[in-house]
């Protein structure tokens, strides 16, 4: 979970990561910082997110993106 930390403190490390539960839906991060968040991703934890994967409730938080990772990586969450 650090990793997703620091990737997204490296996009915009004003926002409170650890107590935000909603990043897509307050608009925390654009488009730009939800791009840039799954390029990241998938190269920090050799994954693949598909479009399919790229919907609000998989980035809303650090634990929903977390869990995304795991999924992606066949982890059981």
């Amino acid at each position: 979970m650090d990793t997703i930390l620091s990737i997204l403190n490296d996009i915009d490390d004003t926002i409170d990561y650890d107590n935000e539960p909603r990043l897509i839906d307050n608009h925390l991060l654009d488009s730009f910082g939800v791009i840039t968040l799954v390029s990241e991703l998938e190269e920090a934890f050799n994954i693949e997110i598909d479009a399919a994967s790229m919907v609000p409730e998989n980035f809303n938080n650090v634990e929903a993106i977390w869990n995304l990772v795991q999924r992606k990586q066949g982890v059981s969450a």
